[in-house]
Formats: C-alpha cells, structure tokens, sequence
C-alpha cells in the first residue's frame, strides 16, 4: 500500500472530499457503489464527499484504503508552541 499522508493527497487534490469524489469516478463508480464496496454507509460517503469537518476517522481510512491510501500525520508550516525548539 502507497503510504502518503493527508497534506500530499491535498495539495494534489485541493481537498480529501475532492480526492475521494475523483478517485471514485476515475473508477466510473456511483456513491452507493463505492459505499457497498467499501463497508462504508451511503450517507456517510455523501458527508465525506461534501467535505465534513467531523468524520470518523476509521470509515475515512476504509475509503482510503480501497484506493491504496491511508491517513498519516503530516507537519503543517505554520508556528506552534508544540513544534518549537524541533
């Protein structure tokens, strides 16, 4: 499985709910296709799709993986008190 972390899948795809709807339809799959194959409700694909802030992170990583991807965590490149001094 390619790992590659959220900030790389969006900066390629501006978002993950754009990376996901495009990765499902270079498939030519509908939502209640992908939903089926991934285990993933159909509603919660639509909420993914639509970009919700709050989502289960185990469902987000089911749809990922389908498509050989999974979450890691990523630096962000604005200041923090938890990465100064690093």
């Amino acid at each position: 499985m390619r790992r590659r972390n959220l900030e790389q899948l969006t900066q390629e795809t501006g978002t993950l709910a754009n990376f996901v709807r495009s990765k499902r339809k270079s498939l030519g799959y509908s939502q209640l296709k992908l939903s089926q194959r991934t285990g993933v409700g159909l509603r919660f694909l639509k909420e993914l799709e639509l970009g919700k802030k709050t989502l289960r992170m185990d469902k987000v990583e089911q749809v990922l993986n389908f498509f050989g991807f999974t979450l890691a965590p990523a630096p962000i490149e604005r200041k923090s008190p938890f990465n100064e001094g690093l």
